[in-house]
C-alpha cells in the first residue's frame, strides 16, 4: 500500500524514465517534462517529450476488494485503500521537417514496451532526485505499477485534446499506469488471534417444496383438495429436504418434523408441536429451513431455505345464540341476539373476523335468507394479543335456524353435512335466531 504521494511519484518516475528514453533517441537535447500541453510552448521542450497526468479512475479489479473494512459499530477492521488507473498523456516535439517528433516517439514507444514496470530502484531514484518525495512509500507497494499503451480512436482523441482549450494537436499517445493502491491512515484495533479453526465444505443443496399435502389423524387419505384444519397432519412433498438440521418455518414459528426425508416431511398443526396459542386461521407460509452444525463446541448456524409456499389454514367454530329483543315488522319477526363464537385456532387482534348466517331449510316458494356481519371484538384482558371467544350481536335477523360460517383473514370456517348420504345437505354448526 502506498500513502498520498503515490500519484506524484508514479509521475515522477515515469517522467525520469521518459527523459532516458529521450535520450536513447540520439537527438541533440531531447529531454522529457510534466507539464500541462498549451498554445504557449514556455517550459515544454524544444525537443522531446511530455507527460501530462489528465485522468485519474477506479480501477474496476480492485474496488471492492477490501470491503467489509469496519466492524459492524464502526471501528476500523483495516484501513480502507483505493485502487487508482492513472492516465497519462504523452506529447511529442521537435523539428517536423527533420521528423524529430516520430524520431523520439519510436525511441519512447520502444522504451516503454521492453520496461513496462515501474520498479523499485527507478522510484527510489524519482524520490532521491525530488525532495518533496522523500516520504513515498510506492516503492514498498506490493504490486508493481504497469504502463499499458491505450488504443485512442480519432473520435476519442478529438474529445481529449478539447479539453485543452485552444491548444493545438501534437503528435501524442495515450498511456494508462496501473495500480496505484493508497492507503487511509487510520489505525487498525488489533484482534486476539484465533485459538483454533474450522473448515467445513458442503455441495450446495436448495431444498425445494413442490406440494403440499394434508392428512386427516390419525390415518386419513393423504390430498391436496380438502380443506385444512387445526390438527391434521401436513405433507411437503419436494426434493432435497433434509439437511443436517432440518425444520418447518410457519410464520414467526420453527418446529421439528415428526417424519422427515429427503422427498417428503410431515409435521402436525397443532400445539405441540407449534409454541401455545400460536396458530391464526388465514394464509400460511411454510418454508422448508436447513440449518449447519458448526462450530466448538457445534451449534446451528443459518444455511440453506426453501422458496415460501402457501397454505389456507381453515379456522373451526361453534356457535351459540341468546335472544335480546324482536319486533314485528311487515308480519315478520325481526331478531336481536347475542351470538357466541368459539373459535379454533384462537383469532389475533389485528385480524378480520365475518360472520354469515344462512338460512336452513327454506319455503320452496322463496330463496333461502342470508346475512353478513362484520365482527369487532375487544379481548377482555389488554394485554392479550387473541382470543378463542368472541360474543358478537346481531340485529334484525329474521327468526329461524341458521348455518354458521365465520371468515378470518378471508379464511372461511367449514360446514358439515347431515348423516344422510343420499341428500348430504349442510347442517351444523348452525344456531337458532329467536
Amino acid at each position: 500500500m502506498s500513502n498520498f504521494l503515490a500519484i506524484a511519484t508514479v509521475t515522477e518516475t515515469l517522467r525520469q524514465i521518459l527523459d532516458a528514453a529521450a535520450a536513447e533517441s540520439r537527438i541533440s537535447g531531447a529531454v522529457a517534462t510534466a507539464l500541462r500541453p498549451t498554445a504557449a510552448t514556455v517550459g515544454l521542450p524544444a525537443v522531446g517529450v511530455n507527460l501530462y497526468l489528465y485522468q485519474v479512475t477506479p480501477n474496476s479489479a480492485l474496488r471492492n476488494v477490501d470491503q467489509p473494512n469496519r466492524r459492524g459499530d464502526g471501528t476500523v477492521l483495516e484501513p480502507p485503500q483505493i485502487a487508482l488507473d492513472l492516465h497519462y498523456l504523452l506529447t511529442f516535439y521537435g523539428k517536423e521537417q527533420d521528423l524529430e517528433p516520430q524520431r523520439v516517439m519510436g525511441s519512447v514507444l520502444r522504451y516503454l514496451n521492453s520496461r513496462p514496470l515501474l520498479t523499485r530502484e527507478s522510484i527510489r531514484n524519482a524520490k532521491l532526485s525530488l525532495p518533496v518525495l522523500a516520504e513515498s512509500n510506492l516503492d514498498e507497494q506490493i504490486d508493481l505499477v504497469r504502463l499499458i499503451m491505450m488504443p485512442m480512436t480519432p473520435e476519442e482523441m478529438s474529445k481529449l485534446w478539447s479539453i485543452f482549450f485552444q491548444t493545438p494537436y501534437v503528435l501524442s499517445v495515450v498511456y494508462q499506469a496501473s495500480v496505484v493502491l493508497l492507503r487511509g491512515d487510520e489505525v487498525a484495533q488489533p484482534a486476539l488471534p484465533v485459538s483454533s479453526r474450522n473448515l467445513y465444505v458442503r455441495t450446495f443443496r436448495q431444498p425445494v417444496i413442490e406440494q403440499i399435502l394434508s392428512q386427516k389423524p390419525p390415518a386419513g387419505e393423504i390430498t391436496s383438495n380438502r380443506p385444512i384444519v387445526v390438527g391434521d397432519a401436513i405433507h411437503l412433498q419436494g426434493r432435497q429436504l433434509k439437511g443436517d438440521v432440518t425444520r418447518v418455518r410457519l410464520g414467526n414459528d420453527e418446529i421439528t418434523p415428526s417424519e422427515l426425508g429427503d422427498t417428503r416431511i410431515m409435521f402436525r398443526l397443532d400445539m405441540p408441536p407449534f409454541p401455545a396459542l400460536s396458530l391464526r386461521a388465514g394464509v400460511q407460509g411454510v418454508q422448508v429451513v436447513q440449518h449447519v452444525r458448526m462450530g466448538t463446541p457445534e451449534s446451528d448456524h443459518a444455511g440453506n431455505a426453501s422458496k415460501v409456499s402457501a397454505f389456507v389454514l381453515h379456522p373451526v367454530v361453534t356457535a351459540g345464540a341468546v335472544a335480546i329483543s324482536s319486533r314485528v315488522v311487515d308480519g315478520m319477526t325481526l331478531c336481536t341476539d347475542d351470538i357466541t363464537l368459539n373459535f379454533s385456532p384462537r383469532v389475533g387482534v389485528s385480524q378480520r373476523v365475518a360472520l354469515l348466517l344462512n338460512e336452513i331449510d327454506p319455503p320452496l316458494d322463496r330463496a333461502a335468507r342470508a346475512y353478513r356481519f362484520e365482527v369487532s371484538f375487544v379481548p377482555p384482558n389488554p394485554s392479550d394479543t387473541s382470543v378463542a371467544t368472541i360474543v358478537t350481536r346481531v340485529k334484525d335477523v329474521v327468526a329461524g335456524d341458521y348455518l354458521v360460517r365465520v371468515q378470518v383473514d378471508g379464511a372461511e370456517s367449514l360446514l358439515k353435512t347431515g348423516p344422510d348420504p343420499n341428500h348430504p345437505a349442510y347442517s351444523e354448526p348452525k344456531v337458532t335466531i329467536s
